[in-house]
């Protein structure tokens, strides 16, 4: 994975991206966005926003900012804030989410949603998801972790050539993304029918 073919990837997918993918992800985002209902009324980051297809549905009374490496889903999520009541967004950025360009401590709750298996360095995501959550603050990461069922998990390695074309990565393992977080997560869930995807969440010690 690399930032050129990441930002390829997503300009072919921007305009078809909630036909093609949002139903198929909408269970993950409601359990993020429930998960994340009692951080009403502060500052929430929604790292790799995409077409914006979450923003109308977070507390009335947060601040959402969202972030996103590619300018063509930004343009679709402007869009949606302009067309949709999304009154808890203050503002969207072109930004790389490996080198994200907030204060530390400035976020009270730090979102990515299907975004760990895109970046080039899951590591460095994590770590400045970390650096931007306040101390005490929720970091959840929604996305898919290779299947531990033979044949999926011989199909997904069987993709990963095709990581750089497709944009992702099929085969992260959710043992190593642990691993590489150097943290320990407070709940592992299923994020979608059979498991399939899972949200990570983590609680930045205060």
């Amino acid at each position: 994975m690399d930032l050129i073919s990441i930002r390829k990837s997503y300009r072919r997918y921007a305009r078809h991206y909630d036909v093609i993918f949002g139903r198929v992800f909408a269970r993950g985002r409601r359990l993020a966005l429930d998960t994340l209902a009692p951080v009403s009324g502060k500052r929430v980051l929604e790292v790799g926003v995409g077409t914006g297809i979450s923003l109308p549905f977070y507390c009335t009374d947060s601040e959402v900012v969202g972030i996103d490496i590619s300018r063509e889903m930004l343009d679709v999520a402007r869009r949606r804030l302009s067309a949709e009541d999304c009154p808890a967004v203050i503002g969207l950025a072109e930004m790389n989410a490996e080198r994200l360009g907030f204060a530390d401590d400035s976020f009270d709750a730090v979102v990515a949603m299907y975004v760990a298996s895109v970046v080039p360095n899951p590591e460095q995501l994590f770590a400045e998801m970390w650096r931007v959550c306040r101390p005490g603050g929720q970091i959840l990461v929604v996305n898919h972790f290779a299947s531990r069922q033979w044949f999926l998990r011989t199909l997904e390695r069987s993709l990963r050539p095709l990581s750089r074309a497709v944009g992702f990565r099929p085969d992260m393992e959710l043992d190593h993304f642990v691993s590489v977080t150097g943290r320990e997560p407070v709940a592992i869930e299923p994020a979608s029918l059979f498991g399939y995807w899972k949200q990570v969440q983590f609680t930045k010690s205060a």
